[in-house]
């Protein structure tokens, strides 16, 4: 297992844990609902959108490059945030191991 590998799943579980706190303390609603009291909770929400844009784009260019398909990852994106670009790094990871491991 890569480096780049076992750093993704840290990620990614340090941050579902955050989530699932979030989500038990003030639901789903409650974590979207703060964006929307403030022209700076708006700033956080359309920069966190335009980000999720941006990185839905990188995902289907880099996917197509390497022969993945990143459609899974581009519509659950904006249901779960960013762990959509988590899962799809995690599997261009495991790719690019597995793509490695079969060249030696």
């Amino acid at each position: 297992m890569s480096g780049r590998l076992i750093m993704l799943l840290v990620v990614i579980a340090g941050f579902a844990g955050l989530t699932a706190l979030a989500l038990m303390d003030v639901g789903f609603l409650g974590i979207v609902e703060p964006h929307f009291r403030s022209w700076g909770g708006a700033q956080v929400l359309t920069d966190l959108v335009i980000l999720a844009v941006l990185g839905c784009i990188w995902m289907v260019g880099d996917a197509r490059e390497r022969g993945l398909s990143a459609w899974p990852f581009v519509l659950i994106t904006p249901f779960v945030g960013s762990f959509g670009l988590l899962f799809y790094l995690v599997l261009r990871e495991l790719r690019s191991t597995a793509g490695r491991a079969g060249s030696v």
